[in-house]
């Protein structure tokens, strides 16, 4: 089979993504306020000593990996804005060198026919509000509207797509086993943390629309996983997947669509009760223009004597066997499955693929990387995506994740994601691997294979 372009329509959105941490470096730079992952780098939390400080150097590279985003062949590009670099230590003020970072990131893009997709948070949360409490502190939330609404401010005039949050999810794992404190597990914590998420998402929301208005797209992401199998006779078994799938998912997506939480499906979920005050339901309510879909792959179930139904490798199948550096099992089926299952979920009236993308342990041979795998991962997770959009599913976008080999949080730089390689020992050298002449291809005039 061939993919092409056309295959999506001509409204598609292609892009690429990063975020402000796993790339820029330049931690202290302009006045720069550290992040929760500056903080983890110092401590030893980040592998590979202090490579986290130095990112992959985008600070410094700025307009050659724009040419290179560029000449991939996408329309987009998808950044976050680091909130200690441009506020400080978390309530301003503005700090005009960082910002001027950004303005010449935006303009750039918009200077190479690049559409600027802005992510307001990825996760470098200002190292003094994580002092006060971070998620748990239920101030934030306003902290957080402040910051939102000050970035439409100061960039609405040439960003149009808005993603106010990445991931909820991911940081609420980084609570519960203490990554940015004590080691865990911290149930209560996460708890009361997703629940401030939900409430800084939606009025942070609702800010930027009061200064960008109706003109402005503004969307969130959120992780989209299921546990597999997806379809099981199994009652007792589905009942434990739908208690995980509740918990991973539909918390974030009911409260956005003013359903409150799934109490009643997730046993773990009702512990968040206590911090559900009157009128949070309703401040937890945003109407998203759009939803992030953020898939990497399913959570395989079994049943097990005396234990029940937990996540274990179970998939059959070779997508199945094949995992990403990171242990997620591919299962392009289930990104499909996934789509038609939120389709007519009100929060989901329109998706986007925010992020999608395979982290291997490349390798630099005679000048390449022959990264072939990531090729067939993407080929298949998009032939999925086409069988949506021909199913008249409302997805119009996908951005690889991503542009280039980046710092991959604790993991440093153990997994390579990029379809740029970044060579570590030759002052940062960028080199782009099979999987970007691909996209070159499928993105240009001729078909992908």
């Amino acid at each position: 089979m061939t993919l092409k372009r056309s295959d999506f329509g001509e409204g598609f959105t292609w892009g690429v993504a990063s975020a402000a941490f796993q790339v820029e470096g330049a931690w202290e730079t302009d006045g720069k306020r550290p992040s929760v992952w500056d903080d983890a780098v110092l401590r030893g939390r980040v592998r590979g000593a202090l490579a986290g400080l130095d990112g992959i150097d985008a600070f410094n590279r700025l307009d050659e990996d724009l040419d290179l985003i560029a000449a991939m062949g996408v329309g987009a590009n998808r950044f976050s804005i680091s909130w200690p670099r441009v506020f400080g230590d978390g309530r301003g003020p503005w700090n005009p060198a960082g910002g001027d970072y950004y303005d010449r990131l935006i303009d750039g893009c918009l200077a190479r026919g690049l559409e600027p997709w802005v992510t307001v948070h990825h996760w470098d949360l200002p190292l003094a509000l994580q002092r006060e409490g971070g998620w748990t502190r239920r101030g934030i939330v306003e902290d957080f509207a402040v910051f939102a609404a000050e970035l439409a401010d100061r960039f609405g005039d040439r960003v149009r797509n808005w993603m106010v949050f990445n991931e909820p999810l991911s940081v609420i794992g980084h609570t519960v086993i203490g990554v940015h404190g004590s080691y865990g597990p911290h149930p209560m914590a996460a708890l009361s943390s997703l629940h401030h998420m939900n409430l800084a998402c939606a009025e942070a929301g609702r800010r930027m629309r009061d200064v960008l208005g109706d003109a402005a797209s503004i969307g969130t992401t959120n992780v989209f996983t299921l546990a597999a199998p997806f379809h099981t006779t199994d009652e007792r078994l589905r009942r434990r997947q739908r208690s995980l799938e509740a918990l991973l998912v539909d918390a974030f997506l009911d409260p956005a669509a003013g359903r409150g939480y799934p109490f009643a499906d997730s046993l773990p979920l009702r512990l968040m009760r206590r911090y559900v005050l009157d009128g949070d339901v309703e401040a937890a309510a945003f109407d998203y223009d759009f939803m992030g879909v953020q898939y990497y792959g399913p959570l395989p179930m079994t049943r097990l004597p005396l234990i029940g139904g937990i996540p274990v490798p179970s998939l059959r199948g070779a997508e199945a066997n094949v995992r990403s550096a990171t242990a997620i099992p591919v299962e392009p089926d289930g990104l499909l499955e996934l789509l038609r299952r939120y389709q007519h979920h009100p929060a989901c009236r329109r998706m986007v693929i925010t992020e999608s993308g395979f982290g291997m342990n490349d390798r630099l041979v005679n000048g390449e990387v022959r990264d072939d795998l990531r090729v067939w991962y993407a080929r298949n997770h998009l032939e999925a995506v086409r069988t949506a959009v021909r199913e008249g599913i409302a997805v119009d976008g996908f951005f690889q994740w991503s542009y280039a080999d980046n710092i991959e949080w604790q993991l440093g730089r153990e997994a390579r994601f990029g379809v740029v390689y970044v060579d570590y020992d030759d002052d940062f050298r960028r080199i782009p691997k099979a999987s970007y002449r691909w996209f070159q291809q499928l993105l240009g005039e001729g078909a992908a294979p």
